[in-house]
C-alpha cells in the first residue's frame, strides 16, 4: 500500500466537495477500497498503487470540470468516473461565472468583440452603458488565465473624477482610488472564487491599478484591459498603448457619451480612434443600444439622453447660425 497527496489547485474546493462533503462521499463510494481523506485544498489517498493511480487521473478531470465550469453535480461526478468523459466547454462560452452561468455573447456586437479579440493583438471596444464591453473583456481575460495563454492579467482605468473629489474621500491614496476600480472587481468576483481570486491580486497575477501607475512599465504576457478610455487624455492613452510588450492583447473600451474631462480637454480615446483607424493588428467594434443587456429601462434611459442630447445640439447650431 501506498500514499499519495493530491493538491486540488485553482478551484473553489467548497464547490469540488459540495455542501456537507456531498460530492467527496459520493467519490469514496466509487473507491471502496481506498483510504480517501481531504481537508482545504488537499487529499490523502491511501491503498493500491493501481487504484490510486486511477483515483488520481479520475481527480483531476473532476478538478478541471470545476475549473471551467464553476459547478459540480452528483451526474457529472458518476459521468467522469464511470463513464470516463468529461463534458465539454460550448464553442460559445467564454467562460462560466461562480454560480455555473455561461457567460457568452448577447448580441451580434458582442460576438464580433470576441471574434475581434481572437483576430487582433489590440481591440477597441465603444459603445454605451450597459452594453457589456467591461464584463465580457474580463471574461475574455479570465478565459486566458484559465488557458494558461496569459500569465497574468491587467486592469486599469484613469481616476478622472465625475463630481466627486478624491481630497475628499477618506483613507489613503488605495483607499480613495478603489471605488474608481470597484467594477473591475464586481467582474472579477463573479468569475473567480473569492480566495484564489485574492490570492492571485497578492502575488500580482491580477493586478487592478489607475493609469497613472502604468507609466514606466513594459507589459508582457498578459491581457490588458484600459476602461472608460474615453476619459484618458490623448498623452495618457499614447502612453497606455506603447506600454504593450511580447505576448500581450489590449482591450480598450471607452463610453463616448460620458467623458468626465474638463470642456477644453480633448478626448485621448477619440483621437487614438481617428489616427488608428486603419492600423494593422487593431480591431475597432462599436456597440450600441441594441447590445444593452441590462435592465430593459436602461436603454429607453439611454435612448433618451441621445435624443436630448440631438436636440440640444441642433439648437446649438441654430443659433449659432443666426448670430
Amino acid at each position: 500500500m501506498i500514499e499519495k497527496h493530491i493538491i486540488l489547485e485553482d478551484i473553489d474546493t467548497v464547490v469540488f466537495y459540495g455542501v456537507g462533503n456531498s460530492h467527496l462521499q459520493i467519490i469514496r463510494s466509487l473507491f471502496p477500497k481506498l483510504r480517501i481523506v481531504a481537508r482545504d485544498n488537499v487529499i490523502r489517498v491511501l491503498g493500491d498503487e493501481q487504484q490510486i493511480a486511477a483515483f488520481e487521473e479520475n481527480i483531476e478531470t473532476i478538478r478541471r470540470h470545476v475549473l471551467r465550469f464553476n459547478s459540480l453535480r452528483e451526474e457529472d461526478i458518476l459521468d467522469i468516473i464511470r463513464g470516463g468523459r468529461a463534458k465539454e466547454v460550448p464553442d460559445d462560452v467564454v467562460v462560466y461565472s461562480m454560480s455555473g452561468r455561461p457567460i457568452k455573447a448577447r448580441s451580434d456586437n458582442q460576438q464580433r468583440l470576441i471574434e475581434a479579440y481572437k483576430q487582433n493583438d489590440m481591440v477597441f471596444a465603444v459603445g454605451p452603458a450597459g452594453t457589456g464591453k467591461t464584463y465580457l473583456s474580463i471574461a475574455l481575460a479570465v478565459k486566458a488565465l484559465k488557458d494558461k495563454t496569459a500569465k497574468k492579467i491587467i486592469l486599469s482605468r484613469p481616476a478622472v473624477e465625475a463630481g466627486e473629489k478624491l481630497g475628499f474621500l477618506p483613507g489613503d491614496m488605495k483607499d480613495k482610488i478603489d471605488p474608481y476600480l470597484q467594477p473591475l472587481y464586481d467582474a472579477l468576483e463573479d468569475m473567480l472564487p473569492q480566495v484564489k481570486l485574492q490570492d492571485m491580486m497578492e502575488k500580482h497575477i491580477i493586478q487592478i491599478a489607475p493609469l497613472a501607475f502604468m507609466r514606466g512599465r513594459t507589459l508582457n504576457d498578459a491581457v490588458v484591459i484600459l476602461d472608460e478610455a474615453q476619459n484618458t487624455t490623448p498623452a495618457q492613452l499614447r502612453m497606455f498603448l506603447t506600454r504593450m510588450g511580447w505576448n500581450t492583447r489590449m482591450i480598450i473600451t471607452g463610453d463616448m457619451t460620458q467623458i468626465d474631462l474638463p470642456r477644453s480637454q480633448k478626448s485621448g480615446l477619440i483621437e487614438a480612434l481617428h489616427i488608428l483607424n486603419n492600423v494593422e493588428g487593431i480591431g475597432v467594434v462599436n456597440l450600441d443600444v441594441r447590445d444593452i443587456v441590462r435592465h430593459k429601462l436602461v436603454t429607453r434611459i439611454v435612448n433618451a439622453y441621445e435624443e436630448y442630447d440631438k436636440d440640444y445640439n441642433n439648437n446649438k447650431n441654430e443659433s449659432i447660425n443666426k448670430n
